[in-house]
């Protein structure tokens, strides 16, 4: 279910609360960081996905999303693609699936959207998550 439409992208933007972000860290002037922080003030629950940090953003950060003790809405990667379908395992692997897995700009993985899509996640790649919901946000 590759998802560009920007009526079903603004209602699915509407239903999202928690976004885990994979990759997440708190150095300042990195795109994850700055997207971040964006999510955190736009009023979304971010829980941070970082496999040695154990605080991003204030917030307690867990090794992988399998850690996350309560369901998330969408998964938010600022990894490279290679790693993609990993998550997309992983992502499988939750008890209860998210709407969304969301590569950030510059990422694909036919793979992971392949898996995911075949379970009805929508899959979006190559897309940054803060732009697309500053332009959608409201509609």
């Amino acid at each position: 279910m590759l998802l560009l439409d920007e009526k079903k992208l603004a209602a699915l933007l509407d239903e999202v609360k928690v976004i885990a972000v994979i990759g997440a860290v708190d150095k300042p002037g990195r795109p994850v960081d700055r997207v971040g922080r964006y999510l955190i003030d736009a009023g979304f629950k971010v829980i941070p996905v970082h496999p040695k940090r154990e605080n991003v953003w204030g917030l307690k950060t867990y090794k992988t999303i399998l850690d996350i003790p309560e369901p998330v809405d969408l998964i938010d990667l600022f990894r490279a693609s290679e790693f993609c379908a990993d998550h997309a395992r992983e992502c499988l692997q939750l008890a209860t699936p998210p709407k969304a897995f969301w590569m950030q700009s510059g990422i694909f993985s036919p793979e992971a959207r392949e898996m995911l899509s075949a379970e009805g996640i929508t899959v979006i790649e190559d897309r940054c998550l803060m732009v697309d919901h500053k332009n959608l946000a409201g509609r």
